[in-house]
């Protein structure tokens, strides 16, 4: 086929293995030929498009026979594959967070280090030598694979850089699971930076497949630490929307292993390959959205339930795990309890206006006295209004012990022959448990109740469980 100077060939790429060439047309004149992408960096795609499908253990294979196999290429590619092995290794601890309460000892390179830091700090080394022999190899042998390599290499530096900052950020998470309390938003604070620091550092195209899976992992970590700020305000259009996000970019990253599923179906009977499984770090992440899921449906119940029929609100929330709406149905049945409420405090918030989502511009006066505690969430019915000044009584005498945010407070009104159990999951935010009749503080069924779903709501076990094993 003969082509004119001002034709354009259509871009075709044929792969006939990792390990050969790929062809590529290119726009081309009379005198030029067809051009071949390098061997080099056909397998370095391969590499990376398999790091960015989570398949650590084939990439690493991958680039270990590639660099047995082409010993004659130079010191410097074979120094390049022997940390892009490490590199494959390194990601593999990273997303199965085994570096969380990892044990000094073993034999393999990566399990005698003590920490992802120790780590990343061998693999950072590799690179920055492969950098250097690169930028300084001038009239090489190779000078397109030693400029490619040293640029590479530099951006990998970057990376390795973000992924232990990020994997001191999943340490500190860990250590909060401890805590009574944890701050969120403090978290969202210390999380920003890192992703404007590194967002733009390693760009490569080459780099793409890494890029995009350090984008999505740190915008989907901050929007459900964000989110979790926002219900702890009651706030109900930006928890939603980051609740939202957050799905979204899970559901498209699971797709990954969808599709690699689908590429391993057996052919002519043959045996069927062991499918990929995500590694613990999605799945953490996919159950701490889950959680965020099941507490927002509690906390803006009302809101959802006016778009729907109370027959499917209770079918959807019977799928949210846990199911609040259901445990505290469930124990007013067992218990005989004249109520259950979630009470909200929103005293100095200026943006409280009630349930739902309310127009920016709308204007509401502020409330005050007892409106000022609202019942968020009521079982069996509205709040018991004859009730409510005795509620926020305790709550202002006790408040010192409802602090404390594990303290079960119990108070008997002879005058009205009721009793009022009270606890509090977070700052803004208290559960109260009215009885028509005396109850002991010592019952240990509505005590311990409290007390687990006081710490459900808390919502700190995600963090007990970013270590792989843990129960929470």
């Amino acid at each position: 086929m003969v082509l004119s100077t001002n034709s354009i060939a259509m871009a075709t790429f044929i792969r006939r293995s990792p390990s050969e060439d790929v062809i590529a047309m290119t726009e081309t004149t009379g005198d030029e030929e067809l051009r071949p992408v390098p061997k080099e960096r056909a397998i370095l795609e391969s590499f990376f498009t398999q790091l960015g499908v989570f398949s650590f253990d084939r990439a690493k294979d991958y680039v270990e026979r590639e660099k047995d196999s082409s010993r004659s290429a130079g010191a410097i590619w074979a120094s390049f594959l022997a940390a892009l092995a490490h590199l494959a290794a390194a990601e593999k601890a990273y997303h199965n967070m085994t570096f969380l309460g990892q044990k000094i000892g073993g034999q393999s390179f990566f399990s005698r280090k003590d920490s992802i830091r120790t780590l990343y700090t061998s693999l950072y080394n590799e690179l920055k030598k492969v950098a250097t022999t690169g930028r300084n190899a001038t009239g090489g042998t190779a000078p397109y694979l030693e400029d490619l390599l040293s640029h590479l290499s530099e951006q990998l530096c970057f990376f390795i850089q973000a992924r232990v900052e990020i994997a001191d950020f999943y340490e500190k998470m860990h250590s909060l699971s401890t805590h009574k309390s944890i701050n969120s938003e403090e978290l969202v604070s210390l999380l920003e930076p890192v992703l404007q620091k590194y967002s733009s550092r390693f760009h490569h195209p080459i780099l793409s497949r890494l890029e995009s899976s350090f984008q999505v992992e740190v915008d989907v970590l901050t929007q459900l630490l964000r989110c979790q700020a926002e219900i702890s305000e009651w706030k109900f259009l930006p928890s939603l929307l980051n609740l939202r996000s957050a799905h979204t970019k899970l559901h498209t990253w699971g797709q990954v292993f969808d599709r690699q599923r689908e590429t391993r179906k057996p052919l002519f009977g043959s045996q069927v390959q062991k499918a990929s499984q995500p590694p613990h770090l999605y799945l953490w992440l996919h159950r701490f959205q889950q959680t965020l899921l099941a507490k927002f449906t509690f906390y803006f119940h009302e809101a959802l339930s006016r778009q729907t029929t109370a027959s499917e609100m209770k079918a959807l929330t019977a799928k949210t795990s846990p199911d609040y709406y259901g445990k505290v149905s469930s124990f007013i049945r067992k218990c005989d309890a004249l109520n259950v409420s979630l009470v909200f405090d929103n005293r100095g918030l200026e943006s409280f206006q009630g349930h739902g989502y309310h127009h920016p511009d709308s204007y509401r006066e502020a409330p005050k006295g007892v409106d000022q505690y609202p019942a968020v969430v009521s079982l069996p019915s509205e709040r018991p209004v004859t009730h409510w000044p005795s509620v926020i009584m305790i709550m202002s005498d006790r408040a010192s012990d409802l602090n404390t945010l594990d303290k079960v407070v119990h108070f008997y009104d002879d005058k009205v022959q009721s009793t009022y159990f009270l606890t509090r999951p977070e700052p803004h935010f208290t559960i109260v448990v009215i009885f028509d009749s005396k109850k002991s503080e010592k019952d240990s069924h509505i005590v311990s109740f409290l007390q687990e779903l006081s710490g459900s709501l808390r919502n700190s076990k995600p963090f007990t469980t970013l270590k792989p094993g843990s129960k929470g």
